[in-house]
């Protein structure tokens, strides 16, 4: 089986991380991109603005 070239990771806008909104994207697994901490400006409609969100860890899933 192949290895993953993706990773899955969480979005989370940069003021305020408790918020209700979040957005998943894909991040490379290997090379110089994946030890680089993701951001991207993007909309938050809580706020009804385009904001910085940051990258933060998956929450733990239950099975």
């Amino acid at each position: 089986m192949a290895k993953k070239t993706h990773v899955k990771v969480r979005l989370v806008p940069e003021a305020k991380p408790d918020s209700p909104f979040f957005y998943y994207v894909k991040k490379p697994a290997g090379g110089e991109k994946a030890k680089i901490k993701l951001s991207a400006k993007k909309y938050n409609p809580s706020t009804r603005k385009h904001e910085t969100f940051v990258e933060k860890k998956l929450p733990p899933h239950s099975k």
